[in-house]
């Protein structure tokens, strides 16, 4: 996951140099400096308008009890789609863009709860198990007890029987 990461810091500022070089030769400087600042507003508006939009979703799923999984989706998406669209470059704002489009949020949505459920399902802490260690019989816990009924006065004294390690019956 580290290298995934660090390769993204290494490739996103070269695609986006090698696109405003490119946009640049063919736009001029400031028409290309022009559509960065208006890719910036027009993600801000969309932002704010969507952005209701799931604040809304998410309090009528709460009003009804349901859990708001989507809602909280899409309010990430969106939070991510602004963030992207304010950072300049050609490259982090068509994909900002993209995260404001509804049907391909419920798609990123679906495949990444298909993809958690089937780590979810196949793995825990210590990595893929087929067959999750089970206990044994020869695990006692040695402890005192004491019995306490409601008829009789608690004297908060211990009878002093315990299980025995050796043939799990009482002292």
């Amino acid at each position: 996951m580290g290298l995934i990461i660090l390769i993204a810091f290494i490739a996103i500022p070269l695609i986006e140099i090698g696109l405003f070089i490119q946009v640049g030769e063919i736009m001029g400087m400031w028409p290309t400096i022009s559509v960065v600042i208006i890719t910036a507003i027009a993600g801000t508006t969309l932002l704010r308008l969507q952005g209701l939009n799931a604040l809304n979703r998410l309090q009528n799923s709460l009003n009804a009890g349901e859990l708001p999984l989507a809602p909280v989706f899409d309010g990430f998406c969106l939070l991510a789609a602004g963030a992207l669209l304010l950072t300049p470059g050609f490259f982090t704002d068509s994909i900002g863009f993209l995260l404001f489009v509804p049907p391909l949020r419920d798609q990123l949505r679906k495949y990444l709860t298909k993809r958690v459920q089937f780590q979810q399902s196949h793995t825990d802490f210590s990595g893929p198990t087929k067959n999750p260690p089970s206990p044994s019989p020869d695990d006692v816990i040695d402890g005192d007890w004491q019995d306490i009924t409601p008829d009789k006065p608690d004297k908060g004294e211990k009878s002093g029987k315990s299980l025995s390690k050796d043939d799990n019956t009482l002292d």
